[in-house]
């Protein structure tokens, strides 16, 4: 049994989580570093495992812990979630206005205006301050039961404090669009369909059966709205969302007051421009008179609120040419189509390539060479084809098809049943063994500065590299050899090839190219199992008890694992001294608050990553080249025109000792 002492540290532990998750999620401002919220988790795992009897629904460690689901349970709502009338000019947004004064008999009213977020409507139920139920909005008056994929949100509290006996908090679960392209570039290597947009990406994520996919996807929350409340007693909008904040709800920060319909227009105007920087996708704007008095006395129709409008934009697109379709290598060996198109502008680049996917998607929109088209920026950054202009065929278009042999190696190529992707199934094929070495090489993965396509095009050429391996056996004067490779430049890539070997293990994991395994997925397995020998002896159901992780990802990651050729890679790693752990804890503070620091020149106590990480973690941020933005330079040995620049610019330079001594390393 557990004491009254075991009781109040399981508490103290789950206010402190709380607390950091949402500085972490929510705020985007830590301010312990992922290595102490790990240790912080860790302890409450191990009570609750101890004191089974203390665990509870809201607890942190519970928000993967439903069971895959048969179906969704319907549920009715207490009071319906009522839809928006739309408007689409300003006029219109006028007329709203004057009906809104008429029906209050006033000259004058305050509205709120809200970004319209492109998502899945949610209903949240608290009790006493748990999360117990979570529904889609469904028709309106009867949703879905998702409660077990919601708990997988990390901004939507599992436990409120100070909360009312009975609240139904109600907002946008949405996709990131930074999330929506890596995980359509994940079912673009696994040969599936991709979303068409951040929108379904985040209804087919809330609506899957089992939550540990849900917990993949990672979604996000934006609160604005109450359904039925007991004890609580709010006057406005603007009051109900500055109360969903201090509730540690993720509250969209672009919502405002203004005193006039004008007011509101010039709002949506700017926004029609200014939300294609936002990291999320919005498709309008939500008007709503801001006293709840008024909002009542306004009432609703059958289907909307009469206090309420969305203004919708206009989706942008324009029309362009397929001049021809090509087919690109991904690191599995997935042939990929995408359409070379006549150069036009859209939402401010200019286009010249859409991708295609695969072909049941050129199937499905009837996609020919020569065909005009109509192009849109999927997640506000993937240019895709959303409509074929039928009518402007001549007779002249091609059909495409799938090469049957493989662009680069000659070999057949396959597609699995089941599968919408062609694959090319040789190992050895060049252009899988290229792409995996640029993988393995690219920022998110072991990050070797200066390691790019045409670089290992070249170390192909040569015959100097055949996998991420030999990298690490690379010497500097054979890469001196290379074409445009002099001295200095192989140097320097010898010194970041070097560099990379204690990116720790997450970093390597995905830098290995698993199937399916994605970067927040390597995270997530190196933070339970810490070392590579770990996660090689564990089973497919002990790498799929790890929180986020699913039976498919397990499934792929055991296989690469326990096959000799891929095992034969990472003792090859092993022995060259790449670090096969998760990194040990950087020291905390705020040494370089503010600051934006250059790193140049040879670090013999670390490599320049693990000084970026140091540098990010006590405040400050790093750039590749000196910039009006920079203020202090990091000097190490063979620091060359960088460190020249900086002193002509009369920027602050120290030494390595000086950069460890501020970072409290060493004295």
């Amino acid at each position: 049994m557990a004491t009254e002492e075991i009781r109040k540290k399981v508490q103290e532990l789950r206010k402190e989580i709380r607390h950091h998750s949402y500085l972490y999620y929510v705020k985007d401002a830590p301010e312990i570093t992922d290595y102490e919220f790990d240790h912080l988790y860790r302890q409450l795992v191990d009570l609750e495992k101890e004191y089974p009897e203390l665990v509870t629904p809201d607890s942190p460690t519970q928000r993967v812990g439903g069971k895959a689901s048969d179906d969704f349970g319907k549920v009715r709502f207490r009071k319906p979630m009522l839809s928006l009338a739309n408007a689409f000019s300003a006029d219109e947004l006028r007329d709203f206005d004057r009906r809104v004064k008429e029906g209050l008999g006033v000259n004058s009213v305050e509205y709120i205006t809200e970004l319209k977020i492109d998502g899945l409507s949610m209903n949240l139920i608290y009790e006493n301050g748990s999360l117990v139920q979570g529904l889609t909005r469904g028709d309106g008056r009867v949703g879905e039961d998702v409660t077990a994929n919601v708990k997988t949100i990390h901004t939507i509290p599992l436990y409120i404090e100070n909360a009312p006996p009975y609240m139904e908090v109600r907002g946008e679960v949405y996709m990131p669009r930074k999330s929506f392209i890596t995980l359509n570039e994940e079912r673009d290597e696994a040969g599936l369909m991709p979303f068409a947009n951040c929108r379904n990406a985040a209804a087919g994520s809330l609506r899957q059966l089992d939550p540990h996919v849900t917990a993949s996807r990672n979604l996000a929350f934006f609160a604005y709205a109450l359904g039925d409340m007991q004890g609580l007693e709010i006057h406005s909008q603007e009051e109900l969302l500055k109360q969903l904040e201090a509730f540690h709800f993720q509250v969209n920060p672009n919502y405002r007051k203004w005193d006039s319909i004008e007011g509101v227009i010039k709002g949506v105007n700017e926004w029609e421009v200014k939300r294609h920087d936002l990291g999320y996708d919005t498709d309008g704007m939500v008007i709503k008179v801001n006293d709840f008095a008024q909002q009542n006395q306004l009432g609703a129709t059958v289907k909307d609120p009469k206090w309420a409008m969305a203004y919708k934009y206009p989706p942008e697109e324009v029309e362009t040419k397929v001049e021809r379709i090509i087919v690109t290598m991904g690191r599995t060996g997935v042939l990929t189509p995408s359409a070379d198109l006549t150069p036009v502008h859209l939402a401010g680049t200019t286009v010249k390539r859409a991708t295609l996917h695969n072909m049941d998607f050129i199937h499905e929109k009837d996609i020919r060479v020569g065909d005009h088209v109509m192009i849109y920026k999927a997640g506000e950054i993937i240019p895709e084809i959303s409509t074929v202009l039928k009518n402007k065929r001549t007779g002249k278009e091609e059909i495409f098809e799938m090469p049957k042999t493989c662009p680069i190696c000659g070999e057949p190529v396959h597609r699995i049943e089941g599968e919408a992707a062609y694959r090319c199934t040789n190992p050895n094929c060049g252009g899988v063994v290229r792409e995996k070495l640029i993988h393995f090489a690219s920022r998110d993965a072991m990050d070797i500065e200066g390691m790019g396509p045409s670089v290992v095009d070249s170390l192909l050429a040569a015959r100097l590299v055949n996998d991420p391996g030999d990298f690490y056996r690379l010497k500097q004067e054979d890469m001196e050899q290379m074409e445009r490779m002099g001295e200095k430049s192989a140097a320097n890539l010898a010194a970041a090839i070097s560099d990379s070997k204690g990116r720790g293990l997450a970093k390597l994991l995905f830098g290995l190219g698993v199937r399916f395994l994605g970067a927040k997925g390597a995270e997530l397995i190196t933070a339970r199992f810490h070392t590579m020998d770990a996660i090689i002896a564990a089973s497919i159901d002990e790498i799929q008890e790890t929180e986020g992780i699913g039976k498919v990802i397990a499934t792929s990651l055991y296989d690469y694992l326990h096959d000799v050729k891929n095992l034969a890679v990472i003792n090859k790693l092993k022995d060259a001294g790449v670090l096969m752990e998760e990194i040990k804890e950087i020291p905390a503070g705020q040494a370089f608050a503010g600051e934006m620091v250059v790193l140049t020149g040879k670090l013999s106590a670390m490599g320049r990553r693990e000084a970026s990480e140091i540098i990010k973690q006590q405040g400050g941020d790093t750039q590749s080249s000196i910039t009006g933005k920079t203020t202090l330079v990091v000097a190490g040995a063979d620091a060359g025109s960088k460190l020249e620049k900086a002193r002509a610019k009369n920027i602050p330079v120290i030494n390595e000792e000086e950069f460890l001594r501020r970072a409290g390393i060493q004295e």
